[in-house]
């Protein structure tokens, strides 16, 4: 029997369902990894063992009786460090937010726990959940289990970085501009960001990216994603047959560098897409419906924290009076620079972003009249050292801190489902693509994307030698 770390969520479902093993089995199995690895890749910031553990128990009493609640009854699962889970501590990864706990679940935490889902830990992320690598004053820096000199990405860093080494199938988190598929491409997962709408976000903490950042999945298989959302939608949400569709090759954004090998990769998954009888077009044109949004995304949240610290008295989460104001010599240096920058917008910077959203969703009508899906490159750079917050080169290039992220923020402007997909190995790390498709067509890129990946199987990080970074 293959020990149940190593196993999806599905296989642990239909482990429980032939009495293989036990939730409980599985859930000792993960904490026990964990205990393992997390020394030295630091993906967690708190366990409830004890509270999993009861979870646990009950979800082997329906299994015992055959009557789950449902594919994801028995599964551990991770949530990320912003959102709210009953009894654990909320950070934000802020020293401004150290000694939160949580009273309540945050509404997809709390339907992924009517689901019989055993949550167990909350993952590591960046300071707000602001920036693309995982670090923070408070927890420390996240690591990739492929290798753990280098970064897993972020901000769902700690989410990806966790389920890439077995410490639980399956993780819940966030994505405001790439947040979950740019760390899944990182870690060779799976990463779903959903349309916009699909799944509600209610009793959390402000949302200072408005509804741009969604809540998703980051997995080992597109199944197990599929299940996960459908958990937390808002409406039923099935995977079908796929259906031969026109495909939008576009293998770069603007003049932006994207590293040869993840060119490479994606070249080959076109062709890959073709051979399973979908009509595939290379864009022919430069592609620069993305760069004007690439330019403002950060306005949005810089204004979102700015608006949220100047009155963060309103919010339980902070503790304060009142009338206070938070000491924001607490924060680090990102956070006060975004802060700073926020505070000197005016209303027009705001409609700048607004009308650029505008202009992108009607962009994005033209080309999906014409086609069912996008593929593109999931990042524009391999993984790179976890203590810097970018690469500063890409294909021998300079970049700026946005650099490796020129692909994913789009999506999120203009309401788009969007999926992260593993896809080959460069340099002995993993890279991916993402596809997208037009808003609302959650279950034909779920489809799609498995179909790919049926085609395509991608090795278990511990197929390829990793067992343990303790």
């Amino acid at each position: 029997m293959n020990e149940p770390w190593r196993l999806s969520a599905a296989q642990l479902t239909a482990g429980y369902a032939k009495q293989l093993f036990t939730p409980l089995d599985a859930l000792q199995a993960c904490l026990a990894r964990t205990e393992a690895c997390e020394p030295s890749l630091n993906a967690f910031v708190a366990l409830d063992r004890e509270g999993a553990r009861r979870a646990a128990v009950s979800s082997a009493a329906r299994w015992a009786t055959g009557q789950p609640l449902g594919p994801l009854d028995g599964v551990p699962m991770s949530v990320k460090d912003n959102m709210h889970v009953a009894g654990l501590p909320t950070s934000w990864g802020s020293r401004l937010l150290q000694g939160f706990v949580a009273s309540h679940d945050e509404l997809p935490v709390a339907r992924l726990r009517a689901a019989g889902a055993v949550l167990f830990g909350k993952s590591n992320l960046p300071e707000f959940a602001m920036q693309g690598y995982t670090s923070n004053a408070l927890h420390g820096t996240t690591r990739n289990p492929w290798d753990t000199a280098l970064t897993p990405g972020g901000s769902s860093g700690g989410a990806a970085a966790a389920v890439a080494a077995g410490l639980g199938p399956l993780a819940l988190a966030t994505d405001g501009g790439g947040s979950i598929r740019r760390p899944a491409s990182h870690c060779g997962l799976v990463g779903f960001k959903p349309s916009r709408g699909l799944v509600r976000r209610e009793r959390g903490l402000p949302e200072i990216f408005l509804d741009y950042e969604v809540a998703g999945g980051i997995g080992r298989c597109v199944k197990d994603v599929q299940h996960l959302t459908a958990a937390i939608a808002e409406s039923r949400l099935e995977a079908g047959r796929p259906t031969p569709s026109r495909i939008l090759f576009v293998p770069r954004f603007g003049t932006h560098a994207v590293d040869p090998n993840i060119a490479a990769s994606v070249r080959r998954a076109a062709k890959g897409f073709a051979a399973l009888g979908h009509a595939v077009d290379e864009a022919q044109q430069q592609v620069n419906w993305s760069e004007a949004i690439n330019a403002l995304w950060p306005t949005l949240s810089n204004a979102g924290l700015a608006w949220m610290l100047q009155r963060a008295w309103q919010w339980s989460e902070f503790g304060l009076p009142e009338g206070v104001h938070p000491d924001l010599s607490r924060c680090g240096a990102v956070a006060q620079a975004n802060f700073n920058a926020g505070l000197k917008l005016d209303a027009s910077g705001l409609f700048d972003v607004l009308a650029e959203v505008r202009e992108l969703e009607r962009q994005m009508e033209v080309v999906f009249a014409r086609y069912d899906f996008i593929l593109t490159p999931a990042t524009a750079a391999l993984p790179w050292p976890c203590e810097q917050s970018h690469p500063e080169r890409i294909a021998d290039a300079e970049v700026g801190p946005r650099g490796h992220a020129v692909f994913t923020a789009f999506a999120n402007a203009a309401g788009l489902p969007a999926i992260a997909l593993p896809s080959a190995h460069a340099e002995g790390l993993p890279t991916g693509i993402q596809l997208v498709a037009s808003a609302g067509h959650d279950a034909e890129l779920l489809a799609l994307a498995m179909q790919y990946e049926e085609a395509f199987p991608w090795p278990a990080l511990w197929d390829e030698g990793f067992h343990s970074t303790g």
